[in-house]
């Protein structure tokens, strides 16, 4: 958050706890294990658990009040929130609050 100058919180989720609340965890395949293996991927490590999951891309915007404003997922790593998007929608709920 320091090194891009981001005024608003951004949530780091160890062992995939609030991913999994709301539906957004997915297991990784035998076959991608060996392929995380041969890249020296140590998913466990870097997850902190051993479950071999990982959270689908999603971006979920809350205002102060905690209600939730804005929610993007796709199951394919790819495909993510345009930050163009991201943008408008904080700017959306600026002119809310």
């Amino acid at each position: 958050m320091q090194k891009n100058d981001v005024h608003f919180e951004i949530l780091g989720d160890p062992g995939n706890q609030v991913a999994r609340q709301f539906g957004l965890v997915f297991q990784i395949p035998e076959d991608l294990k060996q392929v995380y293996a041969g890249l020296k991927i140590d998913l466990p490590r870097i997850n902190g658990d051993d479950t071999w999951q990982l959270p689908m891309t999603s971006r979920f915007i809350i205002d102060r009040a905690g209600i939730i404003r804005s929610v993007e997922f796709h199951p394919d790593y790819t495909i993510r929130p345009d930050p163009s998007e991201t943008l408008a929608a904080l700017r959306d709920i600026s002119a809310i609050s």
